[in-house]
């Protein structure tokens, strides 16, 4: 499909420049697109206990937690409102040991408010890819289009279903130089009609935005952060399973973590559901996901994810991917620290730690060896003279607090 104006229209480098415009879109997409429900399944929600009484909300009290300075690699120490400023955090939420510590609603969120996830939605989908595979329903190593012939001849097509987990394609869209930041807008503009601009004649669906992808480079030689790894990895486990992204995602994970409220996610004009990053969930049951993989996939003392799934989230990245990587937007001058592996984001930290991370602060973090999971859904704004708020080295400093005073 090819292109009627030029890249020179800067609708597409607009971006999200107003944390209040940013919040619009990240707490009501129900009221904005096509959405479809993520069933929580017919049990009741999983205890989350407060460690001793309720933990702190939004109400005017504060907390140990809200006074103790955390203290940053090569930086001044923050407190907690100070981080929640700079992130323009709309929900927060720790977990030590299974227990909320720490629980914090912003900006008009409430606990039962379902929050955009982002690109945190990514690793979900890597997970749930990573449960086929274990049950043999899954080549890693087969091409794309062995489950999908229509994406043949594509830069995901003749991809490995391994190449797409790691983001392993070196691709362009519809001929044009690639730029993550254009292409992303053009994405958005794909799935969601009021996103296109004026005159817009680009693909209307997220399938025909696939089928544009060409290949400039052999896939598994490299990364780069790309949304159609995803959106091409939805495609197959819906071909293989029968199932939409949503029933998928609801019988593998969501009804087995004992959700209080259902999740939903973002559909296109084909009624396809933006699998990279068109989710929405409450901070608690993203929280209740994160303690059922700290603990090695087991809810309640049942089995939710396969043990070997969940224990091997931070393995091994595979042969012929970069063993470092920096965050989407990173500059070229922050160290590449962390790897990848099966859409999950691994910090290389001492207490086995690995995140979910979405644009404007949204992250799951889980950490073995801290015994923390926490939740951040913020709306922070993406530019270059926006710093970006040092959520990691907050949590690890939080998870090492708590640990410390339990062992006291």
């Amino acid at each position: 499909m090819t292109e009627a104006n030029p890249l020179s229209d800067l609708a597409w480098t607009r971006g999200y420049t107003d944390p209040a415009w940013i919040r619009r879109f990240t707490s009501a997409g129900r009221e904005l697109s096509p959405t479809r429900r993520v069933w929580r399944g017919p049990g009741g929600p999983s205890d989350l206990p407060a460690r001793s009484g309720p933990p702190e909300t939004s109400g005017p009290g504060t907390s140990e937690l809200d006074t103790m300075p955390l203290a940053l690699d090569g930086n001044a120490a923050i407190t907690l409102p100070d981080l929640f400023a700079a992130a323009q955090t709309d929900a927060f939420l720790v977990l030590h040991r299974g227990s909320v510590v720490y629980e914090r609603y912003l900006h008009g969120t409430e606990a039962h408010t379902p929050h955009f996830n982002a690109s945190a939605a990514k690793s979900y989908l890597g997970l749930v890819a990573a449960v086929l595979a274990h049950q043999g329903l899954l080549d890693r190593d087969a091409l794309t289009r062995t489950y999908v012939p229509e994406l043949a001849g594509t830069a995901f097509g003749e991809a490995r279903i391994q190449d797409l987990l790691h983001m392993g394609t070196q691709v362009t869209y519809g001929g044009r130089p690639f730029d993550k930041s254009i292409e992303a807008q053009r994405y958005f503009a794909a799935i969601a009609p009021r996103m296109r601009p004026l005159e817009y004649h680009g693909p209307t669906t997220i399938r025909e935005h696939l089928l544009t992808a060409r290949a400039t480079g052999a896939p598994g030689t490299g990364f780069r952060y790309e949304n159609g790894n995803v959106e091409a990895l939805a495609e197959v486990l819906r071909r293989i399973t029968g199932l939409s992204t949503s029933a998928l995602l609801g019988d593998i994970l969501w009804s087995g973590i004992g959700a209080e409220e259902d999740a939903y996610y973002v559909l296109d004009g084909d009624g396809v559901e933006a699998a990279s990053g068109g989710f929405s969930a409450t901070a608690r049951d993203i929280a209740r996901l994160g303690e059922m993989l700290r603990c090695q996939g087991a809810v309640r003392g049942r089995q939710v994810v396969p043990e070997a799934v969940a224990g091997t989230i931070v393995g091994g990245v595979p042969d012929g991917y970069p063993r470092r990587v920096r965050l989407p937007g990173a500059p070229a001058t922050v160290p590449a620290t962390l790897s990848y592996h099966d859409l999950w984001w691994i910090p290389n930290d001492t207490h086995g730690s690995f995140m979910a991370s979405g644009i404007h602060g949204q992250r799951l973090f889980v950490s073995p060896g801290l015994d923390l999971v926490v939740v951040h859904f913020g709306s922070q704004v993406v530019s270059p003279s926006v710093p970006a708020a040092p959520l990691v080295q907050a949590f690890l400093g939080i998870g090492a607090h708590l640990s410390a005073a339990v062992a006291a």
